[in-house]
């Protein structure tokens, strides 16, 4: 079977991730956002877009959204997501990393098993201002309208939080619900 592929955007908590997966069980690996399309498209079942500084460090990361694969875009990874399907994402409101109640409106595949309420650790130095066409806003919060986006039909999600952190709420459940969304697309 083939790994999930992390890709390292330069974030801080790139790492976690990996070490959640691998905690979780789930055959993971780091890759570089510069490794070219082709040889993601065939070395993985999925990819999550990790975390990073900004988007002018985000590489071809960009481009592994036209491959087909499943994809979890995590911070930097969601305004990828969004930037490279015609949303915006502009400056927050509220700046740097700190708790968050996040309000869970649409309990979508990748946020299966939530309650409708949470706690969670993210960074709002920039955020979704409208999301692609296309995409449904899974979460939000007082200070942040799309904590959570997915596009369904690719298969494509995107979160504002860091659910691979300590002070995030059972966030091991996000990893859980992603690494069945790509066994399941590998099936199908």
């Amino acid at each position: 079977m083939l790994p999930i592929y992390v890709v390292n955007n330069h974030g801080q908590f790139n790492h976690l991730i990996q070490r959640m997966l691998r905690d979780l069980g789930i055959d993971a690996r780091m890759i570089a956002n510069t490794t070219p399309p082709e040889e993601v498209a065939s070395g993985c079942r999925g990819m999550i877009l990790g975390g990073g500084p900004s988007m002018e460090r985000a590489g071809n990361a960009g481009q592994y959204l036209d491959l087909g694969l499943p994809v979890l875009g995590i911070c930097l990874g969601l305004h990828i997501i969004t930037a490279t399907f015609g949303g915006t994402v502009r400056p927050g409101r509220s700046g740097g990393y700190g708790p968050i109640d996040v309000v869970i409106r649409e309990h979508d595949e990748i946020l299966k098993g939530y309650p409708s309420r949470i706690k969670v650790w993210a960074s709002h130095a920039d955020e979704v201002a409208v999301p692609p066409k296309g995409a449904v806003t899974l979460a939000t919060s007082p200070v942040c309208e799309n904590e959570a986006i997915a596009i369904p039909d690719r298969r494509i999600y995107g979160l504002q939080w860091h659910p691979e952190v300590s002070h995030s709420e059972n966030g091991r459940l996000v990893y859980e619900n992603f690494n069945r969304i790509t066994l399941e697309f590998g099936s199908s």
